[in-house]
């Protein structure tokens, strides 16, 4: 290993710390990031556009609990992976990027993929992002990066390599340091004291966030048995965030759902004289206002001490990991459960209101939502887009496990779901994976069908086709703007998809969808299911 380039000293050293897949394109300034990856034993996914590698490594982390890696160029390649770094930052993902740089940018100009600051315009989109001026200070950050990934809040990373420097012999890495975890009792101190409290109050109300569903490193999935036992102790109520879908049984009385959004939510809470939110941010992508409307002892259970110090104000607070609090917290609850002090029947009458909301509001996705749900397989994991059937979806749709519906929350990126199914479907080979994207957003990123096809992925892609951006004309409407710029010609998908060696299906029934889903799933490659709305009509 002595005497090799530091591009594939890199690759080798990426290998023995557990990363066994790469998404990217090749180019003249990342060539040498090139030389190793075969050599090493790694798999290099070749992604249509530094977009779709972005969000192919989004994907990969969140179905593995492993870093997703991403090589790309200078310049324009690392402004086109900023969109998929930004998602990847609001929704917690561990993302590392590398990629190359010029040698010197201050005294020349007019070069190949020259930038004024890059290293600046990633840091405005990442947690960190660093310039590498030896091998040592690279293998240093890459450490750094996955330790960080390890200990605290998972969020991307970007380092930079001056092309000259990736040519340049370097010594191999050094062997990685012992690791520490995040799942001891740090932060947990009075956790017997706040169970006295918690069993003392008359409506506790528990906020179950995806830092509860989040896989292990070790790609486990978050098992949510001490959340339902914790429910089932305490007699408590909870909300699910979309991120937290499937924490609860679907049949669990004591659950709310994943109706947080909901206008009514604000007077439940009002209602509480405890509201505990574990793993959270309670943002605005939670809540859909300004305000969480509690009116009784607000308590915060978080990885990120910012998130503990936010506009909430938190009467009491728990910087720890959020599964370790719930399994200490339940140690402290009485082993025979606590009578429910919430009305199930309250609770069920409330669901059922704001389940005909979401079909009101987005008429038609709820018979859909459903027919899809009665033959979903187990263990399916859906990768979702910005579009109105997501939006239905998240809330009406009971995921029976956690941490298997992934959206582009916060940031909110358009041209999400397909690549980053794609990063999924390879992480967890064999098992069922699928898309749903709108006919809009899906145009941003349809490209990496081609990849898709290429791997042979039997990845159903579920498009919902309604000819528009019909979201942001109903906010057109409801602002009594006349509805301009919304709608869009729209190619042949089917046909389209054929042409990239993808079959297609246009189903005309509910019975029909049904059997298509089935279908893709046991296919030879993707499979692109056209829907509209005269489906659930």
């Amino acid at each position: 290993m002595s005497g090799r380039p530091l591009g594939a000293q890199l690759s080798h050293m990426l290998k023995a710390r557990g990363i066994d897949t790469i998404f990217g394109i090749p180019g003249v300034h990342n060539v040498e990031m090139y030389r190793g990856i075969e050599e090493a034993g790694i798999r290099h996914v070749l992604a249509r556009h530094e977009q779709g590698a972005g969000f192919m490594a989004d994907g990969y982390a969140r179905a593995s609990g492993r870093p997703g890696v991403a090589y790309v160029i200078t310049g324009p390649g690392l402004c086109n992976i900023m969109t998929p770094m930004g998602q990847a930052y609001s929704d917690s993902v561990p993302m590392l990027v590398l990629s190359s740089c010029l040698d010197e940018a201050a005294a020349r100009r007019g070069q190949l993929h020259q930038m004024r600051d890059q290293q600046g315009a990633a840091a405005t989109v990442c947690d960190w992002s660093e310039t590498a001026q030896s091998a040592a200070a690279a293998y240093t950050l890459v450490d750094r990066a996955l330790a960080e990934f390890r200990a605290g809040r998972p969020r991307p990373k970007h380092i930079q390599v001056p092309i000259a420097l990736l040519g340049q012999e370097a010594a191999p890495a050094p062997a990685e340091a012992a690791a520490a975890g995040t799942s001891g009792p740090q932060g947990l101190a009075g956790l017997e004291g706040f169970a006295s409290k918690l069993r003392a109050a008359k409506r506790p109300l528990f906020i179950l966030g995806g830092g509860l569903a989040r896989r292990a490193e070790s790609g486990q999935a978050a098992d949510p048995a001490p959340v339902r036992e914790m429910i089932r102790r305490s007699g408590a109520a909870a909300f699910m965030t979309y991120a937290g879908s499937g924490l609860l049984a679907a049949d669990e009385p004591m659950s709310f759902g994943c109706y947080l959004g909901r206008a009514e939510s604000e007077t439940i809470l009002g209602g509480a004289d405890m509201v505990v939110a574990i793993g959270t941010e309670l943002s605005e992508c939670d809540l859909w206002r300004n305000r969480l409307g509690h009116g009784g002892t607000l308590v915060r259970v978080d990885i990120d001490p910012e998130v503990l110090a936010d506009e909430h104000r938190a009467e009491i607070t728990f910087r720890a990991d959020a599964m370790a609090f719930v399994r200490g917290l339940v140690a402290h609850l009485p082993q025979a459960g606590a009578a429910a002090k919430w009305d199930a029947a309250e609770i069920a009458a409330a669901r059922q209101r704001w389940r005909a909301e979401a079909d009101s509001d987005r008429p038609g996705i709820v018979p859909i939502c459903d027919a899809l749900r009665a033959v979903m397989p187990q263990q399916a994991m859906i990768y979702s887009d910005m579009t109105q059937f997501a939006y239905v979806a998240k809330e009406v749709w009971d995921m029976d496990r956690p941490g298997h519906w992934h959206h582009p929350t916060g940031f909110g990126t358009l041209g999400y779901a397909l690549p980053a199914a794609i990063g999924g479907a390879l992480a967890r080979p064999g098992l069922p994976t699928l898309c749903i994207a709108g006919d809009y957003g899906f145009q941003y990123t349809l490209q990496e069908l081609g990849t898709a096809v290429e791997l042979g992925l039997a990845m159903p892609i579920l498009l919902w086709d309604n000819s528009k951006l019909k979201e942001i004309e109903d906010a057109m409407v409801q602002s009594q703007i006349a509805p301009n710029a919304v709608v869009a010609r729209n190619p042949d998908f089917c046909r389209l998809a054929e042409a990239y060696g993808a079959h297609a299906a246009e189903p005309a029934t509910l019975d029909a969808l049904q059997e298509a889903l089935l279908a893709a799933l046991g296919a030879d490659r993707p499979t692109l299911i056209r829907m509209t709305p005269a489906l659930g009509a």
